[in-house]
């Protein structure tokens, strides 16, 4: 696939049928912000996120693996905090969007990690047969066209006996009601603070506005997927996994969760501090705790976040 370095409005165009391209103009664009927008970091609040979401699906069983691989890496986040967590020792990183890669591997050395970064297709990972022992991804199956192939070819790089962990997939009810939130959120924030007493300080600079309006606007081609739990894992049992399970997270959560970073990405990111993050999170970490005994009573395809582990064959 060619991809250029600056895209023109002829790419734009052809990016609306073409949704690996899409993908790559819009992690490029979002490249940059991303970690802000999604209020990504790599202290303790995300290294516990991304340890308790391994966890729950896989465990703690043969930590520290030694050499993992993420799929779709975006910035870095799910891979960077794992190792800091103690779940893998040597990480390597792919992604479509060379932005993203370039982003990955600045975030790794500003930690002081060793980080190998390729800019990759997850339908043909440019890695050798039983690589490693573990691959991981945050957030990644939804954007991938054939999610069956990808998972064979995370299959072919996996040692025989490796794990693979997926989290942060929108379940097909969860996605709904996700986007209809952000979608209220976004346009009641950016009404408010267009008013005359609050834009100098509260409104969000107008060209990254439209810069987030112009890359949002390929989000209906760069998702290409939700999930009910027991597809995927039947997907994942086709591709040659054994071991596939699935679980889900997030209910009241996400209802808190989605307008809460839609809110963050319509402001000034210079009203809101440290104390506004500990908030969110917080809360977020309560609601998760109820959602996790709701998980007893409620449909499991009603939750928002689908997770998937399995192993390749020993």
């Amino acid at each position: 696939m060619s991809v250029p370095e600056t895209p023109t409005a002829e790419d734009i165009e052809r990016a609306w049928d073409d949704p690996k391209l899409a993908n790559v103009l819009y992690h490029d664009w979002e490249a940059a912000t991303y970690d802000e927008k999604w209020s990504i970091s790599y202290d303790q609040r995300c290294i516990d996120y991304a340890r308790d979401r391994f966890t729950a699906i896989a465990g703690t069983d043969g930590w520290p693996y030694a050499n993992a691989l993420e799929l779709g890496c975006g910035t870095g986040f799910f891979l960077l905090n794992l190792k800091q967590a103690g779940v893998l020792d040597r990480g390597h990183v792919t992604d479509l969007s060379p932005g993203m890669v370039a982003a990955a591997e600045r975030n790794a050395a500003a930690l002081g990690f060793t980080l190998e970064g390729r800019v990759a297709d997850a339908e043909r990972i440019p890695y050798a047969d039983a690589t490693f022992d573990l691959v991981v991804g945050h957030a990644v199956l939804h954007h991938i066209p054939d999610i069956e192939l990808a998972l064979r070819e995370v299959l072919r790089v996996l040692k025989p006996g490796g794990r693979f962990v997926f989290a942060g997939e929108p379940s097909r009810v969860g996605d709904r009601y996700a986007r209809r939130l952000g979608r209220v959120t976004w346009g009641a924030v950016t009404r408010v603070t267009a008013l005359p007493a609050l834009r100098e300080r509260w409104a969000r600079p107008a060209e990254e506005l439209a810069e987030s309006s112009r890359a949002a606007a390929l989000e209906s081609v760069v998702d290409q997927h939700t999930f009910d739990p027991h597809d995927l894992a039947r997907t994942a049992l086709r591709a040659g996994a054994v071991d596939v399970r699935t679980t889900t997270e997030e209910l009241t959560a996400a209802f808190f969760g989605w307008p809460v970073r839609t809110f963050e990405a319509a402001v000034n990111p210079a009203r809101l501090g440290w104390g506004w993050a500990m908030f969110a999170y917080r809360s977020w970490q309560r609601l998760s705790a109820l959602d996790r005994a709701l998980h007893h009573v409620v449909p499991a395809s009603l939750f928002y976040n689908v997770l998937l582990t399995g192993t390749r064959p020993a």
